[in-house]
């Protein structure tokens, strides 16, 4: 009795062990290809300025406290709490503790280290004080980051204000000045040329939004495509730096980024030339490029900096005087530092002004542009007896 109970009992066994068995392989090759999937989204993950200047802080930070570098780059892969970065620290690792330089393996990794970072890298390796020299570019980046939060909170609000002001005015050409429109056309009388112009323009919206739409998508790739060329990005460059409001703070934050990339460079003993591609990399500005390529040549032939700065319009006199001060003292790199912290002040002065600038700018610009659709529809009623006049 006992063999037919075993017996029976085994095959019923079998089976329930093998939908187990088939879901924890399922579960298996999803967990392999959630894992392939990261794997290769690593090599082309571009890790935000913010993540980047805190792992830099925190790599120098343990560095300094004595740690190797394999065993740093552990910890901070063990409470990196993103997957993408958590697998580009492992390879990094990976790659050091096979006898590579550390310069070498995060070069592999573009999108996520930026140049500036590689070359900090290259310069502190090269020196043996890579702590101090992540300390400094840390520091960069932090100041970085921070006036790009400024610059954005600022932005925020004008841009949110102008979107809900389309907004409104979209859905009061489309569903409301239809309404009035009905009603004045039993008026039987000539409107007023503003309430005819809105209610042609609505009457052009209702029927033809699909070409408003296509026309906005191909004006948005012609323009996209015309940045993308040298011309482009030339002349974007020279629109942003001389629009109107905002050009000037656009061209101070090009300037402070110049000055404090080349200060930090220099202060960590990379050579000048490269220091200038790297400067010329970093600036996202046609202008800083083209300064750079020149004062590349110049330096090269053995000239000074100032004077190719003395020569270009886009750098104020300011700025060249204290460079040709620090150029004769020998403190260049500290001359530049005071001028990234001159203008840095002077950024978050203008973004503070702006501020309350903008505001009641976008009160007036909502007041003309709301309340002149609104007196528009209200003219003829304003008018009705020389409108209804006209019937008589």
């Amino acid at each position: 009795m006992a063999l037919l109970t075993s017996a029976a009992a085994g095959p019923a066994q079998t089976r329930s062990e093998g939908p187990q068995k088939k879901g924890g392989s399922v579960r298996a090759a999803q967990a392999l290809a959630k894992q392939k999937a990261l794997e290769k989204k690593s090599k082309v993950y571009k890790l935000p300025l913010g993540e980047l200047a805190m792992f830099t802080q925190q790599l120098a930070s343990l560095l300094t406290a004595g740690l190797p570098l394999v065993q740093c780059l552990e910890a901070l892969q063990d409470q990196t709490e993103d997957p993408v970065f958590r697998i580009v620290i492992r390879d990094v690792r990976s790659d050091i503790s096979q006898g590579n330089s550390f310069s070498s393996a995060v070069k592999k990794f573009p999108k996520s280290f930026n140049t500036l970072f590689c070359s900090m890298v290259e310069a502190g390796e090269a020196s043996g004080g890579l702590a101090e020299i992540l300390g400094k570019v840390a520091g960069y980046f932090e100041s970085t980051v921070k006036l790009n939060k400024k610059v954005k909170s600022a932005m925020t609000y004008p841009i949110a204000v102008i979107g809900l002001a389309i907004a409104l005015v979209n859905v009061l050409l489309i569903f409301v000045i239809p309404v009035f429109a009905a009603m004045f056309a039993d008026f039987g009388a000539k409107l007023p040329a503003p309430t005819q112009f809105l209610i042609d323009l609505s009457d052009f919206m209702k029927a033809y939004w699909w070409a408003i739409g296509i026309g906005c998508y191909a004006i948005y790739w012609i323009v996209g495509k015309f940045v993308a060329t040298p011309n482009g990005r030339k002349a974007k460059d020279n629109f942003l730096v001389k629009a109107p409001i905002f050009g000037n703070l656009i061209h101070k934050i090009a300037l402070s980024r110049f000055c404090r990339t080349y200060a930090t460079l220099i202060r960590s003993g990379v050579p000048i030339l490269r220091t200038l591609e790297i400067v010329s990399a970093a600036s996202g500005k046609t202008q800083v490029e083209a300064a750079c390529e020149e004062i590349a040549k110049h330096v090269s032939q053995g000239g000074q900096v100032s004077e190719v700065l003395a020569a270009n319009p886009f750098f104020p006199p300011m700025m060249k005087h204290m460079v040709k001060a620090g150029e004769s003292t020998g403190n260049v790199d500290g001359m530049m530092n005071k001028i990234a912290d001159f203008y840095d002040v002077e950024c978050e002065a203008t973004v503070a002004a702006l501020t309350s600038l903008i505001e009641p700018l976008l009160i007036v610009f909502l007041g003309v542009v709301v309340g002149g659709i609104v007196m528009a529809m209200f003219l003829p009623i304003f008018q009705l007896g020389a409108v209804a006049g006209g019937l008589q």
